[in-house]
């Protein structure tokens, strides 16, 4: 007996009705699909689990379903201390002051990619803008030439969509392309390093265990797991807030009319639309949360887009409210260890991205029904926009 079916059919908002009864009914929920996993759904649950890295452990499955095909990939697939070296050398990259720099090239990239939408009078967001703007980002971020941002833009954004299509075929053959360009870029920095203040590459072949340098293959796997976080979130998302601002035209026009409404806005659109709901953990032992018993090596989905509309803590959780008094509370960047290492990036690009939707869109409405994508994600897939 499951308790629930992520298998079946959904449209852009079934997941969300189903969680909001699974909150209500079974907060800890099972279901038998790709070898059975367990669901946490209720806020207080996730916050637990995602900080208690003794018990709930990354480096078995992090994801469902598991799409890994190849090595490990740090941070995230690793545990503490093991993880700790490759965060360490991300972190100072990607702090507020760091990633203020970079306002002005994500600006150009939003602005290029919007003009043209507007120039052909509508099309679909996630394809013509999310896909391709957050790659072009990370690209400048890691300091790649720019044959190399043309060839790592196209590629990034087949894998996007190949992993969202649920094509498992196309999702390992891009994924396998992504390594190719991790492994070059490593070499290139051995060849030529650059200041490891700047260059995550860089800095990540400068640190130090114990002495002894971080693997090559260890460092391939945290270029490419950067690369696919930093990508696939910004997509979804930005499909997402197209679909609500195309259903609330009212919202649309205040923040046209108040930009300086954007990064609040933003923020709740972060909490509303949190783009994950299959980062997973697996117990080092048997636990019981709410009277359930989990055993241990059991699969484990953290669903953070359930937790961040419980309503036990989000007042009227489903629903888009500025100034939320809580929005500390949201856990749309994570919690613990593995909390979003690139959070003040992902923050300044999607705060740019909107102020330049709203700024360079006409007035928009949805051109067809929105398509969502699947687990591990959740938003939107596909959404076809027609300009008024």
């Amino acid at each position: 007996m499951q308790d629930f079916d992520p298998l079946l059919p959904e449209d852009f908002d079934s997941a969300h009705r189903d969680y909001a009864r699974l909150r209500a009914q079974c907060p800890v929920a099972h279901s038998d699909a790709w070898g059975g996993f367990y669901a946490l759904m209720k806020h207080a649950d996730v916050a637990a689990a995602a900080a208690d890295s003794g018990i709930f452990i990354t480096s078995k499955q992090n994801v469902v379903p598991a799409v890994a095909f190849t090595g490990r990939r740090p941070p995230l697939h690793l545990d503490p201390p093991e993880h700790t070296p490759y965060r360490r050398a991300l972190a100072p990259l990607l702090t507020e002051r760091k990633v203020a720099r970079f306002e002005p090239i994500i600006r150009d990239i939003c602005r290029e990619l919007l003009d043209a939408m507007a120039a052909k009078g509508g099309g679909d967001i996630c394809e013509e803008f999310g896909a391709r703007m957050p790659i072009r980002v990370f690209a400048h971020w890691m300091n790649l030439p720019p044959e190399q941002i043309a060839d790592l833009a196209e590629v990034g954004k087949r894998y996007n969509i190949a992993v969202q299509s649920n094509d498992m075929d196309s999702t390992k053959e891009t994924s396998l392309l992504l390594y190719e360009m991790a492994r070059k870029l490593v070499a290139d920095r051995k060849a030529a390093p650059l200041d490891p203040e700047i260059d995550a590459t860089s800095a990540l072949l400068a640190t130090r265990v114990d002495g002894e340098p971080l693997p090559d293959e260890m460092i391939v796997g945290t270029i490419r797991q950067v690369l696919v976080v930093g990508i696939i979130a910004p997509t979804v998302l930005i499909g997402s807030i197209a679909v609500h601002l195309s259903r609330d035209q009212d919202l649309q026009a205040q923040l046209r009319a108040d930009p300086s409404l954007v990064p609040a806005a933003m923020d709740e659109f972060f909490r509303l639309y949190t783009p994950y709901r299959g980062f997973a953990r697996t117990p080092t032992r048997d636990v019981t949360i709410r009277g359930r018993l989990i055993p241990e090596g059991a699969a484990v989905a953290l669903v953070y887009a359930s937790a961040n509309r419980d309503e036990e803590v989000f007042e009227d959780g489903s629903s888009f409210r500025l100034h939320r008094p809580n929005m500390k509370d949201s856990l749309h960047f994570g919690r613990g260890t593995h909390m979003c290492v690139g959070a003040a990036l992902a923050r300044l690009e999607m705060v740019v991205a909107l102020e330049e939707m709203l700024l360079r869109l006409p007035k928009f409405a949805l051109a067809a029904e929105p398509v969502p994508t699947r687990f591990p994600e959740i938003g939107g897939l596909r959404v076809e926009l027609r300009f008024t």
